[in-house]
């Protein structure tokens, strides 16, 4: 996989360790991504994407009265 840099403010990164446990910055804010993509995909998983748009697009038709 390949590997890139960013540069993050000190403040931001300690925070980050802190809330992660971890003694490194490195290892923080892979954590904290990794958290955060899951996330996504369990919101997917939960609500659908766009292939699951026409089970709750259309209205159900109740049958008319009288």
């Amino acid at each position: 996989m390949a590997r890139v840099t960013i540069s993050l403010d000190s403040d931001l990164a300690i925070e980050v360790m802190l809330l992660t446990g971890t003694r490194s910055p490195q290892d923080a804010v892979e954590l904290v991504v990794r958290d955060y993509l899951a996330a996504g995909r369990r919101t997917e998983a939960r609500t659908g994407d766009a292939a699951d748009a026409h089970r709750v697009g259309e209205e159900r038709r109740t049958p008319q009265e009288g």
